[in-house]
């Protein structure tokens, strides 16, 4: 769809103009259990025969609209949520593999995902690679014909903005028959790419990020082929990790304004970056909006939008890190991303306290460095927040 199309799809895709009690938005089914007429309709029922609800832990309409538009926003067959984006890439990986298989992942990707493969897996009998997300060597070298069953890329990257070359990861994942790409695009959203055009398989989403967009529900998604999608429906089923209807009413709203927010999020950042760039207390900055950055030019040719995102290492210790993240007035000190007010966190303290410096050193996080997600503000107003911040560490 074209990008002045985009906001028309958030709104009314795969949304029936007249829905329930004539309500304009979807409304919110606050039910676990739904009732039969007859024994005959729970036959049809289970026939296939009826598209309806049973139980909670297997549908929910509300659930089920939020689904469909993800699938119309993603350009997939079929969409399933779940109750935050750990379970839905959990359940994936327990629903795709099975002992003595192999996964490959990206190294420079969200630390929880990288400990449930190389931690949780590891005791189940699956074993993995792990491969620089540039290396593309790396990549086909760690290729086992036959028992790698699926890839596993995040694009841009968390927290250096590294950008996949999708192509490529489908490449690699074709000379292995059987095997399936998962994208987590959570970081790039619909709006500034689809890793299903591209050919991934499975394209993830954290809603509780950039979908959902305002720090007030916790989610996450799949979205896929229909046949694939179904069968990880169905270990959803088992495992019970479903999203409530009112978390899924929240996305469907954050969903209906995504691409404005998006946009906004897009040029804030881009500014922010530059800004960064030209400070005297800024060491580096990783941004793929940046002309510095080692993937600018992929991430020009392959994405609508850089993110809102933008990481730096302060010149200074973790300390004067520290005091910079404290100075900031609108900036809020805070985990996720995405949201509408603008998070600032240093990663060292935040997402890898439990590590010392040296084993955060081996990850690739320094202890000077900030990972700023922009919000709604006006970008001049952010600015000056990182601006007053910075000059006055001391």
């Amino acid at each position: 769809m074209a990008q002045q199309n985009w906001g028309t799809l958030a709104v009314h895709g795969a949304e029936p103009r007249k829905k329930a009690f004539d309500a304009v938005t979807t409304p919110i089914v606050a039910s676990a259990t739904y009732a039969f007429e007859n024994s005959e309709e729970i036959a049809r029922y289970f026939m296939g025969d009826l598209d309806r609800e049973e139980y909670g832990r297997y549908g929910n309409p509300t659930v089920r609209a939020a689904e469909g538009k993800l699938a119309a926003l993603e350009g997939a067959e079929d969409a399933a949520l779940f109750g935050s984006g750990m379970a839905a890439v959990t359940t994936a990986l327990f629903a795709l593999l099975k002992a003595g298989e192999h996964v490959i992942l990206t190294s420079d990707g969200y630390r929880r995902t990288r400990q449930f493969v190389t931690v949780i897996l590891a005791k189940l009998g699956i074993e993995h690679t792990l491969v620089d997300p540039g290396d593309e060597k790396a990549l086909f070298k760690a290729l086992r014909p036959g028992k790698t069953k699926i890839l596993i890329g995040e694009s841009p990257t968390n927290p250096y903005l590294r950008v996949a070359d999708l192509a490529i990861f489908a490449k690699a994942r074709d000379t292995c028959p059987g095997a399936n790409l998962l994208i987590d695009a959570t970081f790039a959203t619909p709006i500034n790419q689809r890793p299903l055009e591209i050919g991934a398989d499975l394209v993830l989403h954290s809603c509780t990020k950039y979908l959902g967009g305002h720090n007030d529900l916790l989610a996450g998604s799949l979205a896929g082929r229909r046949g694939l999608v179904e069968m990880i429906k169905d270990l959803r089923g088992v495992l019970g990790a479903v999203l409530d209807p009112q978390s899924a009413f929240l996305l469907i709203r954050g969903l209906k304004t995504l691409p404005l927010r998006v946009r906004r999020q897009n040029e804030t950042a881009l500014a922010v970056a530059r800004f960064l760039e030209t400070h005297p207390r800024v060491r580096q900055v990783f941004y793929p909006g940046l002309e510095s950055h080692p993937d600018h030019q992929l991430a020009k040719r392959t994405m609508r939008g850089f993110g809102g995102v933008v990481s730096f290492r302060v010149d200074g210790d973790a300390q004067l890190t520290s005091r910079v993240i404290d100075g900031c007035k609108l900036a809020t000190i805070a985990p996720s991303l995405g949201a509408t007010e603008t998070l600032i966190e240093q990663p060292a303290l935040m997402s890898f306290f439990d590590k010392t410096t040296e084993e955060r050193l081996a990850m690739g996080i320094y202890d000077d460095l900030v990972r700023l997600s922009v919000g709604l503000e006006e970008a001049e107003d952010v600015i000056a927040d990182l601006r007053q911040a910075l000059d006055g560490a001391k």
